[in-house]
């Protein structure tokens, strides 16, 4: 198990990645906020879905959901589709115009980190990716949670 003091240096480095945050919103089109993108990347990965289950993946309120998705609609990056199942709500499915954008995206955040990270080599890379996918699934998962958040 790490040292307590290692675990205080990994929290001041994670704070520390709004920098890069920032400078990736900064890379992002100014028609296309970082919520925008993120309806559309979630679209794209889940595949058409109600607004409630945005709002989950989302991990916001209704309300927030809601203007994300007016602006992307009002773009013509997404349709709201009657739902087959409940025609009192509203399917988003991302259109040919949002999957485009979301092309336009991955290139540019993909230049960033290219134009940024030229001296790493590939296993670095490599290393980075994974070592980011393991934190996030340690997080994810409810096994790695603290004994007083558990139910």
């Amino acid at each position: 198990m790490a040292a307590q003091s290692q675990y205080a240096e990994l929290a001041r480095q994670l704070s520390a990645i709004g920098g890069l945050k920032r400078a990736l919103a900064r890379q992002l089109p100014a028609e296309c906020p970082s919520g925008s993108a993120a309806v559309l990347a979630l679209l794209q990965r889940h595949g058409e879905m109600r607004m409630s289950r945005l709002a989950e993946l989302l991990a916001v309120d209704m309300s927030v959901t809601s203007r994300h998705v007016a602006h992307v609609v009002a773009q013509g990056w997404v349709e709201r589709a009657p739902d087959p199942d409940d025609g009192r709500s509203r399917i988003l499915r991302l259109t040919p115009e949002g999957a485009g954008m979301l092309g336009e995206l991955h290139r540019r955040t993909t230049d960033l980190f290219a134009s940024r990270l030229h001296d790493w080599t590939d296993d670095e890379i490599g290393q980075l990716i994974a070592m980011l996918a393991r934190l996030r699934d340690s997080f994810g998962s409810p096994r790695a949670r603290a004994p007083h958040d558990q139910s």
